[in-house]
């Protein structure tokens, strides 16, 4: 109930801002509430996550129509299979079955240094477990998720200007005569899409020192060598661009995906832009990437990626 009246607000505010926005009088506060009524509850349908195979598995979907996906629809057919990972078994990092007597979450909550709280709302609690807020996705379980209910992440966009053979011009598209935004990108191991070199935030652990770790981990092979300190001066202050749901494949009806996104620019080139790069962790390749509307990325990354493209008025 609290997060369909947080999506109702966030809708009508919306609208708001929409009819003013078209009168001529458009705001930054106007513009990004019509950005956030792009991914709440009860308005944004989830499709990463639907009617497809379930990653790292044979379980198919249960197929989910756009018109069923939100809870409030009826869907008297709706008969989803349970899938958890056995990867998630005995994991440090993964929450216990939900049918386990000493597993006692408290949902809504910070639950000891587990974050358990949505940044849509409150979700609800179904049958012991909680409900994805956005909607059916095809499948119950957790999938090859840790945690139940939301699972934290946190994505560093790090970010540099494109430039020219000289090195001392910005490269200027010729269509649109802006400049060409490059991101710092990671082939994923997984599923083999690039992506934005994010991860899990651990339990207690700020979303800022996460953000670095996997910057560290992802793209640079844990070490920093000689620019040790520069890295630690970059990342010492960034520009959010986003924070919430992510419509990304691995979400279930029981256990879904939220991250904080952080935007690094490097306007000169000369700090993060001339770090040498080795991919690490779960990344097979890493690379500065050239962003466009051609470009695609993992999950809901590439809206991300969107996102600084419009704030720092780079081609897309």
């Amino acid at each position: 109930m609290a997060v369909r009246q947080t999506a109702g607000r966030l809708l009508s505010a919306a609208t708001v801002a929409g009819t003013t926005a078209a009168a001529g009088v458009a705001t930054e506060a106007g513009e990004s509430l019509l950005a956030m009524a792009r991914i709440i509850p009860g308005i944004f349908k989830h499709s990463r996550c639907r009617n497809s195979v379930y990653p790292q598995s044979d379980v198919r979907r249960y197929p989910v129509p756009d018109e069923s996906v939100f809870w409030s629809q009826t869907y008297s057919d709706y008969q989803p299979p349970c899938h958890e990972s056995p990867i998630l078994k005995g994991k440090e990092w993964a929450d216990l079955e939900i049918e386990n007597s000493s597993f006692k979450p408290k949902w809504n909550e910070l639950d000891g240094k587990v974050n358990r709280v949505s940044f849509v709302g409150s979700y609800e609690i179904w049958d012991d477990c909680p409900l994805n807020p956005f909607g059916r996705t095809g499948i119950r379980g957790r999938g090859i998720l840790g945690r139940w209910g939301p699972n934290h992440a946190a994505d560093p966009v790090v970010t540099r200007w494109k430039m020219d053979d000289s090195g001392q011009q910005p490269v200027v598209h010729p269509d649109s005569g802006k400049r060409i935004l490059q991101m710092c990108a990671i082939e994923r191991q997984d599923c083999g899409e690039w992506a934005i070199p994010g991860g899990m935030v651990d339990p207690g652990e700020k979303v800022s020192a996460t953000l670095r770790r996997e910057f560290l981990e992802e793209t640079m092979d844990n070490d920093a060598g000689e620019v040790a300190g520069e890295v630690e001066q970059f990342f010492a202050a960034g520009t959010e661009i986003y924070k919430g749901y992510v419509d990304d494949p691995r979400n279930t009806d029981c256990a879904w995906m939220e991250t904080v996104a952080v935007n690094f620019h490097d306007e000169s080139g000369l700090v993060v832009g001339r770090f040498p790069l080795h991919a690490g962790d779960d990344a097979a390749k890493v690379r500065w990437m050239d962003v466009g509307e051609e470009v695609k990325l993992y999950a809901s990354h590439s809206n991300i990626v969107k996102r600084v493209v419009d704030m720092r008025e780079a081609h897309w």
